[in-house]
């Protein structure tokens, strides 16, 4: 059998509370509650992944990964960990969705694909490190004062841009805006996400007219995924640029989504994907449909962002990132991996693979599971 050959794969629960609750309006988030997948080849390579399941989102928690993961184990185990696309194929063949923890297993051999290569990631997907990544920083769901002040803060610590978290009534929002620019001035680029929270194309427009004078760059999902046929009425009709995220989670949603004129704008998780494999195909149909498109997450820690940083750095048309939540943790259980720059700039790990890995210590002590 080839050194390839998977021998070993342990799923972990990673549970970390974080700093402060981080309010979306889908609800509150208190703690990290992820899942990080160990593959170990039979010639002593390891991969390393991780999922951040949400469940109003991709329908997936902490404890389904850690179940669906314990159906693809034994099914890998014995495979040729370098056969990705026949490997990722098996996982779509087990079960229907369930991207969350499928994108956990896909980062995990291609950690180990890019190993034996002896590339990083990104340049084992046919990127380069010539670009500077930076990411935003986003203000939680809040009263506009408490808003205002972390923007303030965020501002002074040097971020470039700042996300702030919408999808209230169009007077909440209004002044919540205000009361941020009124706090950062009106030059300071701000990005707005309503997580579906203005629902309908109609509420969603008046809502977007009423932010214009606020100098936003974009809105990420303004409305209800499901009503994805009415978002290029909102796009048309909108002063702000409009960026499809939770209504766009694979390559057949982002076709979609550009023949019917959309959106202007992709935001691609690795998390909504299923991995890398189907990550870069939205991003191709991006580019070649002149969107531009930005790479995100969900409550990864820096193993899962490194990931993403990888993903960012394999498309030239993929000009925005963030990769803020580890900075939302009250411990990091990474080694290696992105580090956080002055400016929210990203700095990439050095050597083949991933480049990051979970500490010993938080893995020993974690609920696990061995095949």
């Amino acid at each position: 059998m080839p050194g390839t050959t998977i021998q070993a794969i342990s799923l972990y629960k990673l549970l970390v509370p974080l700093r402060e609750p981080f309010v979306i309006s889908l609800g509150p988030l208190a703690a990290v509650q992820n899942v990080v997948v160990v593959i170990r080849t039979k010639d002593g390579h390891l991969g390393f992944g991780e999922c951040s399941p949400f469940l109003t989102i991709n329908g997936e928690s902490v404890d389904t990964c850690f179940v669906v993961g314990q159906y693809f184990a034994p099914v890998l185990k014995g495979r040729d960990a370098l056969n990705l696309a026949g490997n990722l194929a098996e996982l779509d063949r087990i079960i229907y969705g369930n991207s969350s923890v499928k994108s956990a297993f896909d980062i995990a051999l291609h950690d180990i694909a890019a190993q034996h290569a002896g590339l990083p990631i990104y340049k084992f997907l046919g990127g380069n490190n010539r670009k500077t990544l930076h990411t935003d920083m986003t203000v939680s769901l809040g009263a506009p004062n408490k808003m205002c002040a972390d923007a303030v803060r965020f501002q002074r610590e040097g971020f470039p841009a700042i996300k702030v978290k919408l999808g209230g009534t169009l007077k909440e929002d209004v002044a919540r805006i205000r009361a941020i620019r009124e706090g950062i001035g009106l030059a300071h680029p701000l990005r707005i996400d309503a997580n579906q929270g203005w629902q309908t194309a109609d509420n969603a427009i008046a809502v977007l007219h009423a932010l214009a004078e606020f100098n936003i760059e974009h809105c990420e999902e303004p409305i209800l995924r499901q009503h994805f046929m009415e978002l290029s009425r909102v796009s048309a009709a909108s002063p702000i640029p409009i960026m499809a995220d939770e209504s766009c989670g694979d390559e057949h949603d982002a076709a979609r989504l550009i023949q019917l004129q959309a959106c202007q704008m992709l935001n691609i998780k690795l998390g909504k994907s299923s991995g890398f494999h189907r990550a870069q195909k939205i991003a191709k149909l991006g580019e070649a449909a002149g969107l531009a498109l930005q790479v995100g997450g969900f409550l990864e820690s820096r193993l899962g962002m490194t990931a993403a940083a990888h993903l960012a750095l394999t498309n030239d048309a993929i000009r925005h990132c963030d990769f803020d939540t580890p900075l939302m943790f009250t411990e990091d259980p990474v080694v290696g991996g992105i580090r956080y720059g002055a400016g929210g700039v990203i700095e990439m790990p050095a050597g083949p693979g991933l480049g990051a890995t979970i500490d010993d210590a938080v893995l020993r002590r974690a609920e696990q599971v061995h095949f």
